[in-house]
């Protein structure tokens, strides 16, 4: 393992942070505040209780789990897709270093820039409700996990992706789209029979549940399906990634 280039790429995107301060960090925050605000204050007041937890109390984690996809596809796609605009891709290709230690280099930053926004996020609550963690151990095992599965589809996506609109079709039009209905702002428990049995269908659901169960020890479906999806949305990422460097598919032309 090519520890020095890992480094070195990892350093290089983590620096890019800094570089882009208020649309990294900044630009997040003050969003999912208003979200929390308008949300949380104008339902909240009519809303006392979801599953015996306050309502503003309630949607923090569908809010920290909403910026950690977003954030990491983000975060991935537009760091492997510049390097394919600008045409250094070709340099880092035919570097002395392989697609795993690539993967990890991307992924990693990304990844590690959009767990502590979700933090960042999660400290910034506090200041609106009372927050407590039941399950600290599993909050931090489902935050990872949610921000490498989305690091690697937006990787996916970058490579995918020949022009810059391409990078926010699938974060605007499917992620935050699924994210609004898989329960961050409500329980299935709120929506009618038929209503639950549809949403179950979302993959998000199942994500925000065992994210929320890992705060408050209630969940609308069992904690094991919520890893085991997560779990299989992983594998299924990491197969993609494989096969796209195992063919060359937007790579090599």
């Amino acid at each position: 393992m090519n520890w020095h280039a890992i480094k070195t790429i990892y350093a290089a995107e983590m620096a890019r942070t800094w570089r882009t301060l208020f649309q990294s960090v900044v630009s997040p925050i003050i969003s999912t505040s208003l979200y929390f605000v308008v949300f949380g204050s104008a339902i909240g007041s009519r809303i006392n209780e979801v599953q015996g937890v306050s309502y503003g109390a309630f949607i923090v984690p569908g809010l920290i789990m909403l910026s950690l996809m977003t954030q990491g596809i983000s975060n991935a796609s537009f760091a492997i897709y510049f390097p394919k605009f600008i045409g250094t891709i070709y340099e880092l290709l035919s570097a002395p270093i392989s697609f795993v230690e690539i993967v990890i280099s991307y992924v990693g930053a990304a990844a590690t820039k959009s767990a502590a926004l979700g933090l960042i996020i999660l400290g910034t609550a506090t200041l609106f409700v009372d927050i407590q963690i039941a399950h600290p151990f599993w909050m931090i095992a489902f935050l990872v996990l949610t921000t490498v599965t989305f690091s690697l589809l937006g990787f996916i996506i970058g490579i995918w992706a020949d022009n810059f609109e391409k990078l926010t079709i699938i974060p605007l039009l499917i992620v935050t789209p699924l994210t609004f209905l898989g329960g961050t702002f409500y329980s299935l428990d709120m929506l009618p029979a038929l209503w639950q049995k549809i949403t179950l269908i979302n993959p998000v659901v199942y994500l925000v549940s065992g994210f929320r169960w890992s705060f408050y020890d209630t969940a609308d479906v069992s904690v094991g399906l919520s890893l085991g999806m997560i779990g299989l949305f992983l594998a299924a990422c990491i197969a993609v990634v494989a096969w796209i460097f195992k063919t060359g598919y937007r790579l090599k032309s």
